[in-house]
């Protein structure tokens, strides 16, 4: 696997940044109520990944640490204005759906993360591979969980009745609640394939999750090699 296909598998798989990291649960539990709108939020997310990461990358010499977290918050909340624009004229009812979840990109954890964590340190080509990695994964997450909530909680999927009238659909499904359901079922099967996510292998490693204490453990190595 070559360096740009693992930055694919990684946000769609070991990393997937719903799943795994779980980031970006505002707009998971508040639109995924629907497939459609999972579609929408999840590509929508993903063009202003690849961009800002694009963009960023170029950037990375140029942008003053001081205020590197300013200018990320400036490039994005640009590109998600121009994203907002494109949908509202094109894509109405996918905009009039989304509503305020839109704008709230600019301050997605998902894209400020892999901006500060990524893009920041990597050359374009491959902050790009990262951004659509990660926004592909977001984007299988929000439709998987939005057709099985809108399959159990109103009984159609895309627009189309999937179950029949007599079955009386779950409401739950179509709430907050639904979403923390459906996730964690994602979760156990991810768990029950054995999928090795970044967090796993840490712990195989004899890795307790503490920076704190790996730093601490570095620090007496290196003591110790003096």
């Amino acid at each position: 696997m070559n360096k740009y296909t693992e930055r694919l598998y990684n946000g769609i798989i070991k990393e997937n940044p719903t799943l795994v990291l779980m980031l970006g649960m505002c707009p998971t539990l508040a639109v995924s109520t629907q497939a459609i709108n999972g579609i929408g939020m999840g590509l929508s997310t993903t063009a202003v990944l690849i961009l800002s990461n694009l963009v960023i990358s170029l950037l990375r010499k140029v942008i003053p640490d001081q205020v590197r977290l300013p200018a990320y918050i400036v490039i994005v909340a640009s590109l998600v204005t121009v994203t907002e624009l494109l949908m509202e004229a094109y894509l109405p009812d996918v905009y009039a759906a989304l509503g305020i979840y839109i704008p709230l990109i600019v301050v997605n954890c998902i894209i400020l993360g892999r901006a500060e964590a990524y893009a920041n340190k990597h050359e374009p080509g491959l902050s790009v591979m990262d951004g659509l990695g990660m926004g592909i994964g977001f984007t299988v997450a929000l439709t998987l969980a939005g057709a099985i909530r809108e399959i159990l909680g109103s009984g159609t999927c895309f627009g189309a009745q999937i179950l029949p009238e007599s079955v009386e659909p779950i409401g739950i499904f179509v709430q907050p609640p639904g979403a923390f359901l459906v996730i964690a079922l994602f979760i156990i099967i991810m768990n029950a394939i054995g999928i090795k996510t970044r967090q796993r292998e840490l712990v195989e490693n004899e890795c307790d999750g503490c920076c704190a204490a790996c730093a601490m453990k570095c620090e007496k190595r290196e003591e110790d090699a003096k």
